[in-house]
C-alpha cells in the first residue's frame, strides 16, 4: 500500500510539473516585439519561454519565430496580437492542444507532432473564423477592423 502511495504522489507532482512547463521558446526576435503574462509585458528575446496563456504583440518593425515542445514552428509578423490561448503536449503519445488566436496581424504556422498524432486538437481563430489543423503549412492574415 505504502508503494502505491508513493507511486501515485509521484505521478501527481509530475503532472502539476508538466503544467508549469512552457509551451515552447522564443527562436527569434526582431525590432519591437512583447511577450504579455498575466498583465506584464516583456520584450520577447531569443531564448524566452512562451507560456500557455502568453500573447506575442509586435510593431510595425517586430517579428518572433517560435518553437513550440512538439515542434510546431510559428512566425508572427509585424503589427500583429497573437494569444496562445491553450497547449498542451504529451511528449510520449504526442497528444495534448492547441488553441490560439490571431487577432491581427500574420501568423506563419508549420505544424509539429500534436497535430499530426491528434486530428481536431489544433486550432487557430481570427475574428471571423476558426481554423482546425491536419498536418500542414499555411499563413493567417487577418487586417485591421475585420
Amino acid at each position: 500500500m505504502k508503494t502505491i502511495i508513493t507511486m501515485l504522489a509521484a505521478s501527481i507532482s509530475l503532472l502539476a510539473n508538466a503544467a508549469d512547463l512552457p509551451a515552447g521558446m522564443i527562436k527569434t526576435a526582431k525590432g519591437n516585439a512583447a511577450i504579455e503574462r498575466e498583465g506584464q509585458k516583456t520584450p520577447a528575446k531569443a531564448g524566452a519561454a512562451l507560456m500557455a496563456s502568453d500573447r506575442v504583440v509586435t510593431g510595425a518593425d517586430g517579428s518572433v519565430g517560435i518553437t513550440l515542445r512538439d515542434e510546431t514552428l510559428l512566425a508572427v509578423g509585424p503589427n500583429s496580437n497573437v494569444w496562445l490561448e491553450k497547449y498542451a503536449f504529451d511528449p510520449t503519445s504526442h497528444e495534448g492542444k492547441l488553441d490560439a488566436t490571431v487577432r491581427k496581424g500574420t501568423l506563419g504556422v508549420i505544424s509539429g507532432k500534436l497535430s499530426k498524432q491528434s486530428p481536431g486538437a489544433v486550432q487557430f481563430r481570427t475574428p471571423t473564423s476558426i481554423l482546425g489543423v491536419r498536418g500542414t503549412e499555411f499563413v493567417i492574415d487577418v487586417k485591421d477592423g475585420e
